[in-house]
């Protein structure tokens, strides 16, 4: 297969939208349950425990974030009432 090949095949791949869409309902029923399962197999190698903390953590990282915003925002209305 030449290089061209491997182009066109993009090109036309790109074209026809996501992947989603070429595949058959069944296979991605198929897929979707091997991810879950997987994830599942997943949490039993981690610690008990670790996955509240990460999600507290999550948490925690998302409320820093909005009270960024929320003093850039302020900042900004300050200024224009200079």
């Amino acid at each position: 297969m030449s290089v061209e090949d491997i182009m066109a095949q993009a090109k036309k791949a790109r074209e026809e939208g996501p992947r989603e869409s070429r595949l058959p309902e069944e296979t991605r029923s198929h897929l979707r349950a091997a991810r879950k399962e997987f994830g599942k197999s997943l949490e039993g190698l981690l610690p008990e425990g670790f996955l509240e903390h990460t999600r507290t953590a999550r948490r925690e990282i998302l409320l820093a974030a909005r009270s960024l915003i929320d003093h850039a925002l302020k900042q900004l209305e300050e200024a224009g009432e200079a």
